[in-house]
């Protein structure tokens, strides 16, 4: 018997990262408590360094670093920094309404 289907969306995520910097390294830890807070169990993240998998860049018009590629579910999505703006995240995630001017 299948598994019961939720009504939760499946969110996949790729986050683009240039080695370990300091910025790439904040991306990766501040994402990833993002996905675990408001996305438990219902993601999937790629970390791509774009210097170790050039060639998984090609294609995805990456033009900085860290980059937060939100591939599902549409529309598409792109975040550059180092994620530190949860708020601004969580609202182009789809999570969060945006609070009225």
């Amino acid at each position: 018997m299948p598994p019961p289907k939720t009504k939760s969306k499946e969110y996949v995520l790729r986050l683009y990262v240039a080695g370990t910097t300091s910025k790439s390294l904040r991306a990766v830890a501040n994402i990833k408590e993002i996905c675990e807070s408001s996305l438990k169990n219902r993601y999937d993240l790629e970390v791509i360094d774009i210097y170790q998998q050039p060639v998984l860049v090609k294609g995805e018009q990456i033009i900085a670093a860290p980059t937060l590629v939100k591939k599902l579910p549409p529309p598409l999505r792109k975040f550059i920094g180092d994620m530190s703006n949860t708020e601004r995240i969580l609202v182009g995630l789809d999570l969060k309404n945006k609070d009225p001017d």
